[in-house]
């Protein structure tokens, strides 16, 4: 069940975020739908943040283990450019699978990925589904 909350938070937060990022045209972060109605614009959404988490779940991981050392040397500031070139990522499956999430480049991407992070994290918090299982209840 939490991790169905998960993705729909994280879909809500894509939506936030192509909103603040994205703005009203076709530059910065934005999504197409695959449908002119609401549920394929929600669907695409919803399956967005589905991919997101699959490949933040791998590559994300593999990416982030090696990268320890460049990531000490920054203080934790490489982690946003490789959450942008995880964004990119997600954009380029998207894409082939028609789903439409779209990125102008890769700074763009770090900004979206920095501004999707905040959001999904706040809200998160807010419900209380995090990465760590409450154990005690």
């Amino acid at each position: 069940m939490r991790i169905i909350v998960r993705i729909i938070v994280c879909a809500f937060a894509l939506w936030l975020t192509t909103l603040i990022v994205g703005g009203s045209g076709d530059h910065g972060v934005w999504v197409e739908p695959y449908g002119d109605d609401s549920s394929a614009r929600i669907m695409s959404f919803l399956l967005i943040a589905l991919i997101f988490g699959i490949v933040n779940a791998t590559l994300g991981t593999v990416i982030r283990i090696v990268s320890i050392p460049l990531r000490i040397l920054t203080l934790g500031l490489f982690g946003l450019i490789i959450n942008g070139f995880l964004l990119l990522v997600v954009a380029w499956f998207a894409n082939a699978l028609g789903w439409g999430l779209h990125v102008d480049t890769f700074w763009w991407g770090v900004l979206g990925a920095l501004v999707l992070s905040i959001l999904s994290g706040i809200m998160n918090g807010i419900l209380g589904t995090g990465k760590r299982a409450d154990r005690d209840r």
